[in-house]
């Protein structure tokens, strides 16, 4: 029913898709890449990953194919066309999608993979680079259980903890809940630490004080420190935003009250226009609070 796991495939290698193909090359897989731009692939080529000119030419030469790309329509873009990946996979191949996209565009999409005797699996990844790195990525999985147990050696090279969440779509709406959470919860930690700012209380004290408090999460643990030390972008506001829009969309279709997401987002479109925009968005949030607060 499915391919023998040869050669894995991955599409999309921006910060996080690299950082995920570097991690299947570390495991010992022999791994072929794509990306609309060649240069970020080349340091994953240094290391020994394979290239194809096309996402039809990509699908065709691999057992498993991963793509990690920014939201439905460049997902669609790769796969539609005559050099897409529907032009090209084969029967008995399963297409991971790690994206984080509209649950019923994902759903769609499964149902053409199917089409060609190939498996599509929606696998969003909980996390962010420094999470990556650390080697604590979680994977969700949404889609058929057989083709889910073929690749689960390949997912755990991923991240070791990998759960299979359902039918296809459940592994994205799943996400979707944990990333409403995650902004909502950051958003808040940025409001708070401007608030007492404005009393007077200096920022890195209680940064310091959130880093050794109940709140220290793991996502509070890499992002308070950007609030002193504003080095690195996991995700900037328009990337966040796009999973409370996401959410905003399902509730509505639902008729399900998601307050805390509405007014979160209200917030990020004032973040929107910060001087810090292209920084993380909690950087960006904070600032917009500062502005709006009076103090810069």
């Amino acid at each position: 029913m499915f391919n023998q796991i040869e050669r894995v495939g991955f599409a999309g290698l921006g910060a996080m898709g690299a950082g995920i193909a570097q991690r299947l090359l570390d495991a010992g897989y022999d791994l072929v890449g794509w990306n609309r731009t060649r240069e970020k692939g080349e340091p994953l080529l240094d290391a020994g990953m394979g290239w194809a000119e096309t996402p039809r030419e990509l699908a065709a030469s691999v057992d498993v194919l991963f793509t990690m790309l920014t939201n439905a329509a460049a997902v669609e873009a790769i796969a539609d066309g005559p050099d897409g990946v529907l032009a090209g996979v084969r029967p008995g191949t399963v297409w991971a999608d790690i994206s984080t996209i509209a649950p019923d565009a994902s759903v769609a999409l499964a149902e053409r993979v199917r089409g060609t005797g190939a498996s599509f699996l929606d696998c969003p990844v909980s996390g962010s680079p420094a999470t990556l790195a650390a080697g604590e990525m979680s994977v969700m999985v949404g889609g058929d259980r057989a083709a889910f147990e073929h690749v689960a050696d390949v997912l755990h090279a991923i991240g070791p903890k990998v759960t299979y969440i359902g039918p296809n779509g459940h592994a994205i709406l799943t996400k979707m809940a944990i990333n409403l959470a995650l902004v909502v919860s950051v958003t808040a930690l940025a409001e708070g630490v401007a608030l007492v700012e404005k009393a007077g209380v200096e920022r890195s004290a209680v940064v310091e004080a959130v880093l050794e408090s109940v709140i220290a999460s793991p996502v509070v643990g890499y992002r308070a420190p950007l609030l002193v030390d504003d080095t690195d972008v996991f995700a900037d506001v328009e990337l966040q935003q796009k999973d409370l829009v996401l959410a905003q969309d399902l509730a509505r279709g639902l008729g399900m009250p998601v307050p805390t997401c509405a007014a979160t987002s209200e917030m990020l479109n004032a973040a929107r226009s910060s001087e810090r925009a292209d920084r993380d968005f909690v950087v960006s949030v904070h600032q917009a609070y500062r502005r709006i607060g009076g103090m810069e």
